[in-house]
């Protein structure tokens, strides 16, 4: 069988959710006072919108093959992305065949590793390598969970991010995991009122409910581990990403003051397997969070699992949608899955990267059937409605 060769890649931008799901309107829970890294700065702290967390927008990458088959995947980069795309990325894509995925990955990453390594280039290099993952699927007609070596179990079961973990519990999601609203900067009355939702939270749902708390980078060593233990009368499930992403040592003695039984989970903002292999030889984690969209994408996913399932680290992917339900369901140290709650008011389920993303399956009551990923490729379509800009050419 001849293989397809890759004849064109493109990339474009698209503003108004997307794989960029933090760029909402107005009286979206999303950035309603959640506390991060600016929330020491008073103009900057009841927006996350204020500070700039939207300014990127979404990439779309597409790469077409000879035979006009076209595969496509969404993530965070905006024109940055695109300019590297078009620019950078493509002279390692067109003219390869649609097998050669690591070659490809390989060569993008030492390619820009000058500049890149993490961030913004990562991204960029994700969404091509989901975008090459989604066209192979396409070609052989196979779903990107049966090339990754197929379903271990039947259904996918999730936890819910978002504002009202007591309505998640209600849509039958198996837990739900809060944005922290108040840290250092709000002394100790934030403390207390962190402690006191958090109660009021659990008498809503009972005992058997998880509750967490992401706490988005805006935390320090000390606040943490003291908020860790006022948390665990209350039964608290895990708490993330207290600290910034480089702040390994800081992880590690995290890890030590916890109290026992309470998990630390980080990895939302780490990229490479290099960067996970830091969290875990340092023992930093229980958990570990990496954006497909963001670490590497499907390729390096693959190799930073098997170095977590080397140190009995469960990996959780952080949100992603469909690029992530497609992994997991593959893996045995993926036990559940992250839903996003896309509805301003956290209130019912819409698709994550809404409206952006055709046909985007939803969980049903906390669960996904396997067979809801049964489409060619990762069997999501982009929306015709949602308008495209193509900034760069090459």
């Amino acid at each position: 069988m001849s293989i397809p060769v890759i004849k064109h890649v493109r990339a474009f931008v698209v503003r108004g959710g997307g794989a960029d799901y933090h760029d909402q309107g107005d009286g979206h829970w999303i950035d309603d006072h959640i506390c991060t890294p600016m929330s020491k700065y008073p103009q900057y702290k009841q927006s996350r919108q204020s500070f700039g967390i939207n300014v990127l927008g979404t990439l779309v990458v597409e790469v077409e093959a000879s035979d006009g088959t076209v595969g496509f995947a969404v993530t965070t980069g905006g024109e940055l992305g695109a300019f590297i795309v078009e620019k950078h990325l493509a002279r390692f894509v067109e003219g390869a065949k649609v097998t050669d995925i690591e070659k490809i990955w390989d060569q993008m990453f030492n390619g820009t590793l000058y500049y890149g390594r993490k961030g913004i280039v990562l991204n960029t290099i994700s969404g091509v390598d989901l975008a090459l993952w989604d066209l192979l699927g396409k070609i052989r007609n196979e779903p990107v969970y049966e090339m990754l070596g197929g379903a271990v179990r039947d259904e996918l079961q999730f936890y819910a991010t978002g504002a009202r973990p007591d309505l998640a519990k209600k849509m039958g999601f198996i837990g739900g995991k809060m944005p922290l609203q108040y840290g250092p900067s709000d002394g100790e009355e934030g403390l207390k009122k962190t402690i006191a939702n958090l109660a009021t939270m659990r008498e809503r749902v009972g005992d058997d409910f998880w509750l967490m708390f992401d706490c988005w980078m805006s935390l320090d060593l000390n606040y943490a581990t003291r908020l860790a233990h006022a948390a665990k009368e209350y039964g608290l499930k895990w708490i993330e990403e207290c600290l910034p992403p480089d702040d390994y040592w800081g992880y590690a003695e995290l890890r030590k003051q916890a109290p026992k039984g309470m998990m630390v989970t980080t990895g939302e903002h780490e990229a490479t397997r290099w960067g996970f292999r830091m969290l875990m030889e340092m023992g930093c984690c229980d958990l570990i969070q990496p954006d497909v969209g963001w670490c590497g994408g499907i390729t390096e996913l693959i190799k930073i699992s098997a170095l977590a399932d080397a140190h009995n680290v469960l990996v959780v992917p952080h949100g992603s949608s469909v690029y992530s339900y497609h992994f997991v369901i593959t893996r045995q140290n993926s036990p559940f899955a992250e839903f996003l709650m896309m509805a301003p008011k956290a209130d019912k389920v819409v698709p994550m990267f809404n409206p952006l993303l055709l046909d985007e399956p939803v969980p049903v009551n906390g669960r996904m059937k396997s067979t809801e990923l049964d489409k060619p490729g990762f069997g999501v379509r982009l929306n015709p409605d949602c308008t495209l800009t193509r900034p760069y050419t090459h």
